[in-house]
Formats: C-alpha cells, structure tokens, sequence
C-alpha cells in the first residue's frame, strides 16, 4: 500500500490510521470577502493573517485561489505562494494550487514549496489536454484532484463517475506513470431531497462510488465539498448539521478521506435526536420513497414551533421599548404600528417617540451595524420599519406644528453625469438614513453644476458621489475640479464599483483641498460621515490628508517600476494560433437575430448567485455563503426574500427582458482591428481591440482580442458574434413603486434581481449561440457552476472590462446591431446602458480563446489607436485614461 505523501516545512502521512483530513479554504477569493478585498487592495502582508488563522485553526492543507474577474490570477499566485514561503508558521501545511485556468496552476507550481495539490485537472477538454497537463503535474512532483468530469459532461450517477475515474486512472497510471498515490478523485457531491426522481440516490451513488473506488484503483484518494449534500434545506441549520454528520458517517467508512468541511455546521453523529437520524439516514441511503417528504415535513415543523416560540411567546411580552427596539433589530413590521401609537399615548408630543423610542431603537441598529454584528440586509429591513412609524406619527406632528427632528447632518448622493447606476448609492443612503442624516438624493446622470448648486442650496454637510462605469472616474474628477474652482468646502466622499482607494488618492484627491475619502462599502459610510462632521475632526481630516498622500506617493513610485514594451514589439510577440491547420466551422446562422420578450423562467437555472449575496455585502460565494458562520443565517433569510420577489417578477411578468444577437464573418488586421462583413463581403463594421503591453518574462505572449479571430492573411473566413440583452424594462416603475411605500429593501431588491436576470440573460443566451445558433459546441453539457467558471469553449468579453477596456466599443456594436431600434437599450452619454439591468459584448467561438487583462497600454499604442478610430487623440486619452501608463 503506498500512502499520499504531501508536504510544506513539515510532512502530511496520508495512511489509513489518518483522520479526515480537512482542507481550509478561507484563502480563496471566492469564499472570503475580506480575503478578496486585501488581495484587491495589494495588501497581501495582511493577507497572510487569513492564512494563519486557518492553519492555526486546524486546516491540515490550504486552499489557494485567485480566480476573479479584476484580479491578474497569475502574479497574485506567484506573489502569494512566495510569500507564504517566508512564514514558516503557515508554510509547515501543504498547498492546494486551485484555479479554472491552467496557466496560473502551472505559475503556482513552479514556486510553491514541499509537495502541493494542483486542483483540479479532468477529461472535460479531452485526453490530450488531460495528458499534458498530468505530465506536468507529475513533472513537478504534485499531487493532484482529478474531477468525474469527462467530455459528455458531470458524472451524476454511480456508473458514470465509476467509468470515468477507471478510465482516469488507467490513462494517469498506466499510461503515463503518474503515481497512483498522488492521485485525488472528486466524485462530485450533488444534493439529495430536492423532490426530484432522479436526485434520490446523490448520496447513496457517491458513496458507493467511493468505495468503489477505494477497492479497485489502488492507493487514491477521495475528496469532496460537503455542504453540497444538503443544499436543499439550506435555512435549517439543524437539519443541515444533521446531514453532513450522517453523510460524512457513511462516506468517510466507504473511503473518504479528504475534503472542504465547515466544522461549525457538523452534529456529533451520536448526538443527533433518534428522530431525525433515521429520516437524514433514510434520505442518505435512499431507504424509503418517502424519505424526503418526511424530513421536509420534519423540517417545516421544526422551524414553524421555532418561530412561533421566539416571535409569539418571546418578544410581544418585553416592555414597550424593548418591542420597538426589537421590531427595528429583527425588521419587523408586523405590531409596529400598534406599539408606536401604544408609546405616542404615552408621550407628551408625537415627535418624542422619534426622537425617544425609534431612535433607541435605532441607536441599537447602528451599534450592531457598526460592531459587525447585523449586516446590511437587516438594516436595511429596519429602516423599512423605521419608515413604517414615521409615516404613521407623521400627520399627528403636523397637527401640532412640531419642528423636525433636527438630524445629525445632511448628506447630498448622485450617481454622476453619464452613469445610471444606483443600487449602492441608495443602500448607502438607507443605511445614513437609520442613522439619523438627512439625505437629499439627487439620482442619476446628475452634472457637476446641478450636485454643486444643490449642495449650496440645502447647505448639506458631505457629498457622496456614485458610479459604475468607467468614465464615471473622470466626471468625478471633474466634480473636485469644480468644487475647489468655486473654493467651496464640501468634503467629498468616493463610492461604486470602479472607484477605489486608488483611483482617489491619485486622481480626486489631488484636485480638491476639502477631505476626500473613498467608502468601499455601506458600513463604512457611518463612520466616515460621523467623523467628518465631528466637533472634534480637525485631527481625522488631518490624517485622513496624510494617510492619502503618502497611498498616492507609493502608488506612483509603483507606477514608475514596470515597464512597457513598444506596441510593435508586442505585435511581433503576439499570440499566435495555427490557422493553417485550424478548422473553422461556419454558423449555422449568420445574421441578426432578435429576441422581443424572452421567458424569465427560462433564466433561473442561469443565474449567478454570488455578486447577488455581494450588492447587499455579504461577500462568500454561492452556495457555501448560506452556510457561512458569520453570515450564513442572514444570507439564507436575504435569499429566502429573493426567490419570493422573483416568483412574483415572473408570475405577473413585471419585467420585460428583450435581447438581440448577430454572427458575422470576419477576418483580422495585422493592426490589431477585426473587420466585420456580412455574406456578400460587404463591410459592416470595425472592431478595434487593444493589446499587452506590460513587460512579460521572454518567450512571454502579448494578448489582444484581434488575436483569436483569423487573419486576413491566413485566406481564411472566420466569424465574430456580438450581442445585447436588457431584462431592465419595468425595473424602474416597480422599483419606485415601493420607495414610494417606504420599502427600500424590496425597491434594492428588485434592482439587484433584475441585474442578476440580466447577466443570466447573457449567459442563457450564449449558451444558445454555442449549442444552437453557432453551434460549435452542440454537444455542450455543463452545470451552472461550470458556466460561472466560464468552462465552456469561447469566450464573450464585453467592452469596459479588462480584455477591451474601452467603452467606446459599445458604440460600434449599438450601430452593427441597431441596438436602440430594435430592443429599446440606449447608451448614455458615458455609455452606461440604459435600462441598466443590461449585458452586451461580443461572441469569440475559437477553443484557444481565453479572458485576459490588457492593463496598462503606453503613449505610442494610445496614438495607434486613436489613429485607427479615426477619433482625436485627447479624445482616446479620456475614455482611456484608467489605462493609460503613468
């Protein structure tokens, strides 16, 4: 018998004696917010403390990932795994390298110390790519996960994942001599109890596989994600425990041996009521065709005594400021009313139950808020109650001609000229709001001219400037311009998806003699607006100026040691692809294609969970997030609320989601340009992408997107898709009408489905182009998880984000498409589409096409450029001035 040997300072055994053996993943920036948030902030020192606590917490491997859409994978690998090699406190546990794209597996393996585990390779891609790339794993002298997960697709049953780990093995083993103990099978792990047929067996078949396994492939090892098991009762913690014990129980005697567990939601087996035991086995084991229908009937019972102890027979006997205290902590609304005109009896004036009773309450609110112990969607359900109250004394103050409350100051909020982007800017304005500041909102696409002239009209304490999109960084700057022009003295605070710590220090801040401060989230703007308007806040903008000053001396003497290649020399190291002996396939459509009114029900199974849980700051990735220990209970209860405004958009269809799409032929310039045409060779429209031009190591490539398209000199017709799709019509109406009710929480809400239906309007729809339309990839069979790793064959990049940076773009497809025309979807002055739930870009179908960054580009691409589009270069340098070398 050999044993699974892996190593970091210190040795890791794996034998048969071993426990199970845990894999930390608090490292991997898909599952912690403040993990991603350092390693965004390049703040990777502070980074490392995350790293400790989960070796000192008794992970026995740890997870690494950096795969995120604004991150260079790569270089935070190398950095990371470098850097760890230095603390011999965390480096003494062996790594796991995981990542979606080999390019940064192979980076981390070649500087990771002792033994490490690469996860994950498969036969999705085929034999040959899963050879080569298990010859270099075996090179570097790695471990490695190998997925049940062949070219048909997810191994669901027990045959499937036995036929592909056998024939796994015999390639990794017996053809290419890959140690047999250094292989690790992920049998996938898929949820029992959902109420489909076809479900009932998911834990039974991967148990049973795994003993298979572990009796006919000597020597490997069995892995797995836990928490899936029990997806389907995700809001029952108890039942939950519940079933990863019993699972594990039956997994680990079956073989098992490795995995992701989350120690906090595991019962001790012995310890589970008699009861549920035998109804979690029942489900596990697949024992009773009404296993399920009794658990879940258990569950409900379980959690309706549950709630009816604690909301019936609790808090309705607390006194009367404990009630209003607890109906704002907990948002709800239910007895507000009647424990409101319950203290306004009591209370000389109706304005004393403001300024008394709900601002205990929601004094409470902000402690807790601020002490990171409620998170915002509670919040913001508690200043729907607040709001409740306050509407319902309000004609009682009118009629006693009371003053206002005075607040504790007034805060202007707009979303800046160009950009229509608002659901962080309003929850910010929420959380203020509990806070007791007064918020003058000024919405959308405002000018510099009309924020400034309302700021001096309402004499408003701090402005609070929003955005999304790119160019809303210089119309900001413009803002700052403005305001020291004017020498007014309203601090400025910086807040939305683009902004950063950065970006104000180095563009903003310099232009304003005013405290400018960036708020990279809604519990943060608390503290900084207290701070601003203390009595005493001398001494924080003092440091405030200090701390931004010395960020922006190291962020530009950073600048100044990278260095740039000449765009000539990037053209000749380009990425190259062999198209002489490359088959093109031709669409089985060319054209435009329009989609007028497309079934949301259609969307659901396409929706990317995770950046939801993110607009509401709760960061972890779907569906671990549910499980979460620090957010987990609070994320099941915001997901819950979700999935019931969802049902009801699709049931009364307030939402109408249009989209259109076109598949042209096309061919590449030696410029970097890719050409579009239509059937008769007739030109349609340029398309100008941009290219890598930071210094790489030699032998390096250097990325445009122009790369994957075929070049005019290869005599070759290749294709180009590109497409358009909004789910946003109605999201405004709906939105407001319940602001006008005093319900932010569901006015956010609704924002943030549409958003989330709207990317899963984009990926429902390539899907179609990849299997249908296209039809490249016919055969394609992935799960959702897999369409959010982007593991399917092309890519769809879309202009604004890294591979294609430029905004301008859009303007090529709005005229290709006739966009406006056809589906409504405008582009605004910045161009920020408008509906905003929107996602557009292009279609890449080339299997070597891959995402990248382009990053910074230097003076003389920008000149090539501007040149090409036929537009002044000052023009060029505004729109592409975020990416412009210093």
């Amino acid at each position: 018998m050999k044993y699974l040997k892996l190593s970091g300072l210190e040795p890791l055994v794996i034998t048969p004696e071993s426990n199970f053996i845990n894999v930390g993943e608090r490292t991997n920036v898909a599952g912690s917010k403040k993990f991603l948030r350092l390693i965004k902030e390049e703040k990777f020192s502070e980074a490392l403390n995350i790293a400790r606590d989960q070796v000192e917490g008794g992970a026995q491997i740890l997870d690494v990932n950096f795969d995120d859409g604004l991150l260079d994978g790569k270089y935070c690998m190398v950095k990371f795994l470098n850097l760890i090699a230095s603390e011999p406190d965390i480096a003494r546990i062996p790594m796991m390298i995981d990542s979606s794209k080999w390019e940064i597996l192979e980076a981390g393996l070649q500087v990771v110390q002792g033994k490490c585990v690469v996860n994950s390779i498969s036969l999705k891609g085929g034999e040959e790519e899963f050879k080569n790339q298990a010859k270099k794993i075996k090179r570097y002298g790695a471990a490695v996960i190998v997925m049940a997960f062949d070219e048909e697709g997810q191994a669901d049953n027990y045959d499937r994942r036995i036929e592909i780990c056998k024939r796994s093995y015999d390639i990794l083993v017996n053809e290419i001599g890959f140690p047999s103990e250094d292989v690790i099978f992920d049998l996938n792990i898929f949820p029992v109890a959902t109420g489909m047929e076809e479900h009932r067996r998911n834990a039974l078949d991967f148990i049973e596989a795994t003993k298979w396994v572990r009796e006919n492939l000597p020597n490997v090892s069995v892995s797995g994600g836990v928490s899936n098991v029990s997806f389907s009762f995700r809001g029952n913690d108890n039942v939950r425990e519940a079933m990863h014990s019993v699972f594990l129980y039956h997994a680990i005697k079956a073989g098992m041996n490795m995995g992701i567990v989350n120690p906090t939601m595991l019962e001790v087996y012995d310890e589970i009521p008699k009861e549920l035991l035998e109804l979690v086995e029942d489900v596990m084991l697949d024992r009773r065709d009404d296993a399920t229908e009794r658990l879940l009937e258990y569950s409900e019972r379980v959690k309706s005594i549950k709630k009816e102890f604690v909301e019936e027979l609790e808090w309705r006997k607390l006194s009367l400021q404990e009630r209003i205290t607890h109906a704002l902590v907990k948002g709800i609304d239910r007895f507000i009313i009647e424990d409101v005109e319950e203290a306004r009896k009591l209370s000389d004036r109706p304005l004393d139950v403001i300024e008394t009773n709900l601002m205990t309450g929601m004094g409470v609110v902000g402690d807790l808020f601020g002490s990171g112990k409620m998170f915002l969607p509670q919040v913001v359900k508690s200043a729907r109650v607040m709001k409740k109250a306050v509407a319902y004394l309000q004609p009682f103050i009118e009629a006693e001609k009371d003053e206002k409350q005075k607040p504790n100051g007034k805060i202007l909020m707009a979303t800046v000229k160009g950009d229509v982007h608002d659901i962080g800017k309003n929850i910010v304005s929420v959380v203020l709001g509990c806070n007791n500041y007064e918020i003058i909102d000024l919405g959308v696409m405002v000018p510099a001219d009309k924020i400034i002239q309302a700021a001096i009209d309402h004499n408003v304490d701090v402005i609070g400037l929003s955005g999304l999109i790119t160019p809303s960084l210089d119309e900001m700057v413009h803002v700052a311009d403005e305001l020291q022009r004017k020498n007014l003295h309203f601090p400025l605070m910086i807040g939305g998806a683009t902004t950063s710590k950065a970006h104000t220090a180095v563009k903003i801040f310099p232009k304003y003699g005013q405290p400018v401060v960036h708020v990279n989230d809604a519990s943060r703007a608390v503290g900084v607006v207290s701070q601003l308007l203390d009595q005493n806040s001398e001494r924080y903008k003092a440091d405030l100026k200090s701390d931004y000053e010395d960020f922006r001396q190291k962020f530009l003497n950073r600048q100044i040691e990278k260095e740039y290649i000449s765009i000539e020399e990037a053209r000749q190291q380009k990425f190259k692809i062999d198209w002489e002996n490359r088959k093109i396939l031709r669409p089985n459509f060319l054209g435009i294609h329009m989609i007028e009114n497309q079934d949301l029900s259609e969307l659901l199974d396409f929706i990317d969970w995770s950046p939801f849980f993110r607009s509401w700051d709760l960061h972890g990735k779907y569906p671990e997030i549910l499980t979460d220990e620090i957010v987990g209970v609070q994320a099941t209860e915001l997901f819950k609320d979700a999935k019931v405004l969802l049902r009801k958009i699709i049931d009364e269809k307030l939402f109408t989601a249009k989209g259109i799409f076109g598949i042209f032929p096309a061919n590449a310039t030696e410029n970097d340009d890719v050409e579009v045409k239509d059937e008769l060779g007739n030109h349609l429209a340029t398309f100008h992408t941009l290219r890598q031009q930071h210094k790489k190591s030699d032998g390096k490539e250097y990325f445009a997107l122009s790369d994957f398209i075929a070049p005019k000199s290869s005599g070759k017709t290749d294709y180009i898709g590109a497409f358009a799709v909004t789910t946003g019509f109605g999201t405004e109406e709906l939105a407001q009408k319940y602001y006008d009710d005093g319900d932010d929480y569901n006015a956010i809400m609704v924002k943030a489905l549409a958003d989330r239906l709207a990317e899963a309007f984009a990926e429902f729809l390539h899907h179609k182009v990849r299997t249908e339309f296209w039809g490249y990839a016919e055969n394609e069979n992935l799960e959702n998880e897999d369409l959010i790793a982007e593991k399917y064959l092309g890519i769809r990049p879309a202009p604004g984000y890294p591979a294609c940076p430029d905004h301008l773009e859009k303007n090529t497809i709005w005229d290709l498409l006739k966009v406006k025309e056809n589906i409504g979807l405008e582009l605004t002055e910045s161009l920020a589409m408008f509906p905003t739930a929107a996602v557009s870009g292009y279609y890449f179908a080339n299997s070597q096409s891959k995402y990248f960054g382009v990053g910074k580009i230097s003076e003389d691409q920008l000149k090539d450029y501007a040149e090409r589009k036929g537009v002044d270069l000052e023009f060029a340098r505004k729109w592409l001035a975020p990416n412009l070398a210093d």
